[in-house]
Protein backbone atom coordinates (compact mmCIF):
# COMPACT_ATOMS: atom_id res chain seq x y z
CA UNK A 1 0.00 0.00 0.00
CA UNK A 2 3.16 2.38 1.02
CA UNK A 3 4.52 1.60 -2.63
CA UNK A 4 1.36 2.77 -4.40
CA UNK A 5 1.05 5.67 -2.72
CA UNK A 6 4.90 5.90 -3.33
CA UNK A 7 4.29 5.78 -7.17
CA UNK A 8 1.44 8.42 -7.10
CA UNK A 9 3.25 11.18 -5.20
CA UNK A 10 5.30 12.19 -8.23
CA UNK A 11 2.40 12.63 -10.48
CA UNK A 12 0.60 14.75 -7.71
CA UNK A 13 3.43 16.83 -7.12
CA UNK A 14 4.29 17.06 -10.99
CA UNK A 15 0.04 18.04 -11.27
CA UNK A 16 0.70 20.66 -8.87
CA UNK A 17 3.84 22.33 -10.64
CA UNK A 18 2.17 22.03 -13.60
CA UNK A 19 -1.12 24.30 -12.05
CA UNK A 20 1.57 26.44 -10.50
CA UNK A 21 3.53 27.14 -13.81
CA UNK A 22 -0.05 27.98 -15.32
CA UNK A 23 -1.15 30.42 -12.45
CA UNK A 24 2.43 32.24 -13.24
CA UNK A 25 1.63 32.64 -16.88
CA UNK A 26 -1.97 33.54 -16.40
CA UNK A 27 -1.25 35.95 -13.41
CA UNK A 28 0.85 38.60 -15.59
CA UNK A 29 -1.34 38.57 -18.39
CA UNK A 30 -4.32 39.17 -16.25
CA UNK A 31 -2.35 42.26 -14.69
CA UNK A 32 -1.46 43.39 -18.97
CA UNK A 33 -5.04 43.14 -20.32
CA UNK A 34 -6.00 44.90 -16.91
CA UNK A 35 -3.32 47.60 -17.66
CA UNK A 36 -4.77 47.80 -20.99
CA UNK A 37 -8.55 48.23 -20.54
CA UNK A 38 -7.65 50.72 -18.23
CA UNK A 39 -5.47 52.55 -20.62
CA UNK A 40 -8.03 52.11 -22.81
CA UNK A 41 -10.50 53.57 -20.33
CA UNK A 42 -8.34 56.72 -19.87
CA UNK A 43 -7.86 57.47 -23.54
CA UNK A 44 -11.31 57.13 -24.04
CA UNK A 45 -12.06 59.85 -21.54
CA UNK A 46 -8.67 62.24 -22.71
CA UNK A 47 -9.85 62.28 -26.41
CA UNK A 48 -12.18 64.48 -25.84
CA UNK A 49 -9.69 67.25 -24.38
CA UNK A 50 -7.86 67.48 -28.11
CA UNK A 51 -10.75 69.73 -29.04
CA UNK A 52 -10.49 73.16 -28.63
CA UNK A 53 -13.31 73.76 -27.19
CA UNK A 54 -13.21 70.85 -24.94
CA UNK A 55 -14.78 71.57 -21.12
CA UNK A 56 -13.36 69.37 -18.34
CA UNK A 57 -17.06 69.76 -16.20
CA UNK A 58 -18.74 68.02 -19.20
CA UNK A 59 -16.69 65.28 -19.63
CA UNK A 60 -19.07 62.43 -18.28
CA UNK A 61 -21.66 63.92 -20.49
CA UNK A 62 -19.39 63.75 -23.53
CA UNK A 63 -18.94 60.29 -22.54
CA UNK A 64 -22.63 59.52 -22.42
CA UNK A 65 -24.07 61.54 -25.40
CA UNK A 66 -21.32 59.53 -27.52
CA UNK A 67 -23.23 56.01 -26.05
CA UNK A 68 -26.30 57.22 -27.52
CA UNK A 69 -25.25 58.54 -30.48
CA UNK A 70 -22.22 56.31 -32.10
CA UNK A 71 -22.46 58.05 -35.53
CA UNK A 72 -21.51 61.45 -34.58
CA UNK A 73 -18.55 62.64 -34.57
CA UNK A 74 -16.02 63.95 -31.87
CA UNK A 75 -16.71 67.60 -32.76
CA UNK A 76 -20.57 66.97 -32.99
CA UNK A 77 -20.87 65.41 -30.01
CA UNK A 78 -18.27 68.36 -27.88
CA UNK A 79 -20.51 70.83 -29.42
CA UNK A 80 -24.07 69.57 -29.31
CA UNK A 81 -23.21 68.93 -25.28
CA UNK A 82 -21.49 72.39 -24.84
CA UNK A 83 -24.93 73.80 -26.60
CA UNK A 84 -27.29 71.70 -24.14
CA UNK A 85 -28.34 69.36 -26.78
CA UNK A 86 -27.99 66.13 -24.91
CA UNK A 87 -30.87 67.65 -22.31
CA UNK A 88 -34.33 67.64 -23.55
CA UNK A 89 -35.56 71.62 -24.85
CA UNK A 90 -36.36 73.99 -21.69
CA UNK A 91 -34.72 72.00 -19.37
CA UNK A 92 -31.40 72.87 -17.57
CA UNK A 93 -31.77 76.23 -18.45
CA UNK A 94 -29.95 79.37 -17.29
CA UNK A 95 -29.89 83.08 -17.51
CA UNK A 96 -28.73 84.25 -20.86
CA UNK A 97 -24.43 85.62 -21.07
CA UNK A 98 -23.17 88.40 -22.97
CA UNK A 99 -26.79 90.75 -22.44
CA UNK A 100 -26.41 93.82 -24.50
CA UNK A 101 -23.53 92.65 -27.34
CA UNK A 102 -24.10 91.21 -30.85
CA UNK A 103 -22.90 87.49 -29.39
CA UNK A 104 -25.75 87.24 -26.76
CA UNK A 105 -27.49 83.66 -27.12
CA UNK A 106 -31.39 82.94 -26.50
CA UNK A 107 -32.70 79.88 -26.97
CA UNK A 108 -34.42 76.95 -25.62
CA UNK A 109 -31.32 76.97 -22.78
CA UNK A 110 -30.45 80.34 -22.26
CA UNK A 111 -33.21 82.54 -20.74
CA UNK A 112 -34.14 86.43 -20.41
CA UNK A 113 -35.87 87.55 -17.67
CA UNK A 114 -38.77 89.53 -17.28
CA UNK A 115 -37.41 92.71 -17.07
CA UNK A 116 -34.42 92.54 -19.37
CA UNK A 117 -34.94 95.16 -22.22
CA UNK A 118 -32.10 95.57 -24.36
CA UNK A 119 -30.56 99.17 -23.97
CA UNK A 120 -30.51 101.70 -27.44
CA UNK A 121 -33.80 100.35 -29.16
CA UNK A 122 -34.29 102.56 -31.36
CA UNK A 123 -37.21 102.73 -34.14
CA UNK A 124 -36.71 101.89 -37.38
CA UNK A 125 -37.30 104.29 -40.10
CA UNK A 126 -41.17 103.62 -41.90
CA UNK A 127 -39.07 103.59 -45.17
CA UNK A 128 -37.92 100.08 -44.17
CA UNK A 129 -40.04 98.57 -41.80
CA UNK A 130 -43.70 98.70 -40.59
CA UNK A 131 -44.43 100.95 -38.34
CA UNK A 132 -43.45 100.59 -34.43
CA UNK A 133 -40.67 98.32 -35.10
CA UNK A 134 -37.26 98.39 -33.03
CA UNK A 135 -33.49 97.05 -32.49
CA UNK A 136 -30.67 98.02 -31.06
CA UNK A 137 -28.95 101.04 -32.33
CA UNK A 138 -26.27 98.97 -34.03
CA UNK A 139 -29.08 96.25 -35.57
CA UNK A 140 -31.45 99.06 -36.86
CA UNK A 141 -28.64 101.42 -38.63
CA UNK A 142 -27.32 98.37 -40.09
CA UNK A 143 -30.69 96.94 -40.89
CA UNK A 144 -31.65 100.11 -42.70
CA UNK A 145 -28.43 99.97 -45.02
CA UNK A 146 -29.28 96.38 -45.77
CA UNK A 147 -33.15 97.79 -46.47
CA UNK A 148 -32.05 100.40 -48.62
CA UNK A 149 -29.10 98.63 -50.75
CA UNK A 150 -31.85 96.31 -51.30
CA UNK A 151 -34.08 99.02 -52.80
CA UNK A 152 -31.36 99.97 -55.24
CA UNK A 153 -31.37 96.61 -56.43
CA UNK A 154 -34.87 96.33 -56.66
CA UNK A 155 -35.93 94.35 -53.55
CA UNK A 156 -38.02 95.38 -51.09
CA UNK A 157 -36.59 93.86 -47.67
CA UNK A 158 -38.90 95.01 -45.07
CA UNK A 159 -39.22 94.60 -40.98
CA UNK A 160 -42.76 93.19 -40.50
CA UNK A 161 -41.49 91.85 -36.34
CA UNK A 162 -38.28 93.16 -34.77
CA UNK A 163 -38.32 93.55 -30.66
CA UNK A 164 -40.38 92.03 -28.48
CA UNK A 165 -41.19 93.01 -24.66
CA UNK A 166 -41.41 89.65 -22.53
CA UNK A 167 -45.17 90.63 -22.01
CA UNK A 168 -45.68 91.11 -25.47
CA UNK A 169 -44.55 87.08 -26.40
CA UNK A 170 -46.49 85.79 -22.94
CA UNK A 171 -49.33 86.72 -25.14
CA UNK A 172 -48.55 85.48 -28.86
CA UNK A 173 -47.17 82.07 -26.99
CA UNK A 174 -50.38 81.44 -24.95
CA UNK A 175 -52.38 82.41 -28.18
CA UNK A 176 -50.14 79.71 -30.57
CA UNK A 177 -50.71 77.53 -27.66
CA UNK A 178 -54.29 77.82 -28.13
CA UNK A 179 -54.89 77.82 -31.90
CA UNK A 180 -52.48 74.44 -31.98
CA UNK A 181 -51.59 73.24 -28.83
CA UNK A 182 -48.88 73.13 -27.03
CA UNK A 183 -46.53 70.78 -28.17
CA UNK A 184 -46.51 72.25 -31.49
CA UNK A 185 -46.45 75.94 -30.92
CA UNK A 186 -43.13 74.84 -29.57
CA UNK A 187 -41.94 74.22 -32.49
CA UNK A 188 -42.09 77.23 -34.15
CA UNK A 189 -42.87 80.10 -31.41
CA UNK A 190 -40.70 80.45 -28.08
CA UNK A 191 -41.73 80.47 -24.60
CA UNK A 192 -41.81 83.98 -22.81
CA UNK A 193 -38.10 84.71 -21.97
CA UNK A 194 -36.55 82.05 -24.36
CA UNK A 195 -37.26 84.33 -27.86
CA UNK A 196 -34.75 86.08 -29.35
CA UNK A 197 -36.97 88.52 -30.79
CA UNK A 198 -36.68 89.86 -26.19
CA UNK A 199 -32.96 90.87 -27.58
CA UNK A 200 -33.56 93.62 -30.06
CA UNK A 201 -31.41 91.72 -32.68
CA UNK A 202 -34.01 90.08 -34.41
CA UNK A 203 -35.74 91.16 -37.15
CA UNK A 204 -38.24 89.09 -39.66
CA UNK A 205 -38.96 90.65 -42.89
CA UNK A 206 -41.09 90.57 -45.97
CA UNK A 207 -41.17 91.84 -49.13
CA UNK A 208 -44.37 93.56 -49.17
CA UNK A 209 -46.61 91.08 -51.56
CA UNK A 210 -46.53 87.86 -50.39
CA UNK A 211 -47.05 86.91 -46.30
CA UNK A 212 -43.62 87.10 -44.03
CA UNK A 213 -44.07 83.18 -44.26
CA UNK A 214 -43.82 82.98 -47.89
CA UNK A 215 -40.50 84.59 -47.93
CA UNK A 216 -38.51 81.86 -49.19
CA UNK A 217 -40.70 81.78 -52.82
CA UNK A 218 -39.52 85.80 -53.13
CA UNK A 219 -36.27 87.16 -55.12
CA UNK A 220 -35.89 89.33 -51.69
CA UNK A 221 -34.78 85.46 -50.29
CA UNK A 222 -32.65 84.64 -52.73
CA UNK A 223 -30.86 88.12 -52.11
CA UNK A 224 -30.55 87.70 -48.30
CA UNK A 225 -29.01 84.53 -49.04
CA UNK A 226 -26.16 86.45 -51.20
CA UNK A 227 -25.90 89.61 -49.41
CA UNK A 228 -27.58 89.71 -45.35
CA UNK A 229 -24.33 88.44 -43.94
CA UNK A 230 -22.20 91.89 -45.41
CA UNK A 231 -24.27 93.98 -42.88
CA UNK A 232 -24.32 91.55 -40.11
CA UNK A 233 -27.29 89.64 -40.45
CA UNK A 234 -27.70 85.92 -40.25
CA UNK A 235 -30.80 83.57 -41.67
CA UNK A 236 -31.19 82.20 -37.79
CA UNK A 237 -33.33 78.93 -38.25
CA UNK A 238 -32.30 77.02 -41.63
CA UNK A 239 -33.64 74.48 -42.73
CA UNK A 240 -30.82 71.68 -41.98
CA UNK A 241 -30.18 72.62 -38.61
CA UNK A 242 -33.59 72.31 -36.99
CA UNK A 243 -32.57 69.88 -34.67
CA UNK A 244 -29.67 72.44 -33.29
CA UNK A 245 -31.74 75.57 -33.03
CA UNK A 246 -35.28 73.80 -32.01
CA UNK A 247 -37.13 75.85 -34.22
CA UNK A 248 -38.37 74.58 -37.70
CA UNK A 249 -37.14 76.48 -40.64
CA UNK A 250 -37.78 80.27 -40.95
CA UNK A 251 -36.89 81.58 -44.23
CA UNK A 252 -37.73 85.37 -43.03
CA UNK A 253 -35.96 85.54 -39.41
CA UNK A 254 -32.79 87.03 -39.17
CA UNK A 255 -30.16 87.94 -36.26
CA UNK A 256 -27.68 90.56 -36.19
CA UNK A 257 -24.31 88.94 -35.22
CA UNK A 258 -22.14 92.10 -36.68
CA UNK A 259 -20.06 91.63 -39.92
CA UNK A 260 -17.32 89.55 -39.07
CA UNK A 261 -18.86 86.66 -36.94
CA UNK A 262 -21.99 86.76 -39.62
CA UNK A 263 -19.10 86.25 -42.52
CA UNK A 264 -17.25 83.19 -40.10
CA UNK A 265 -21.35 81.91 -39.75
CA UNK A 266 -21.60 81.80 -43.17
CA UNK A 267 -18.21 80.54 -44.50
CA UNK A 268 -18.77 77.52 -42.02
CA UNK A 269 -22.41 76.69 -42.62
CA UNK A 270 -22.52 77.16 -38.75
CA UNK A 271 -25.58 78.66 -36.22
CA UNK A 272 -25.74 80.88 -33.73
CA UNK A 273 -25.43 78.09 -31.49
CA UNK A 274 -22.60 76.22 -32.98
CA UNK A 275 -20.36 79.43 -33.19
CA UNK A 276 -20.70 80.41 -29.59
CA UNK A 277 -19.95 76.80 -28.52
CA UNK A 278 -17.17 76.57 -30.89
CA UNK A 279 -15.72 80.25 -31.00
CA UNK A 280 -16.83 82.26 -27.88
CA UNK A 281 -17.52 80.12 -24.17
CA UNK A 282 -13.67 79.08 -24.10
Amino acid sequence: MKKKKLKTLPKIILILLIIIVIALCIIPSKKEENKNNNQEVKEEKNKYEKISYYKKENKERYIAYEKENPTLTLEQIITYVNIGLDNPYYTNTKPADNLNTNLLLVNKYNYLTEDYVPSNLENISTTYARSGMQLVKEAKEAFETLSENAKKDGMNVIAMSSYRSYDYQVNLYNNYVAQDGKEAADKYSARPGYSEHQTGLAVDVYNLDLPYTSFEETEEFTWMQENAYKYGFILRFPKDKVDITGYQYESWHYRYVGKKVAKEIKDNNLTLEEYIAKKVEN
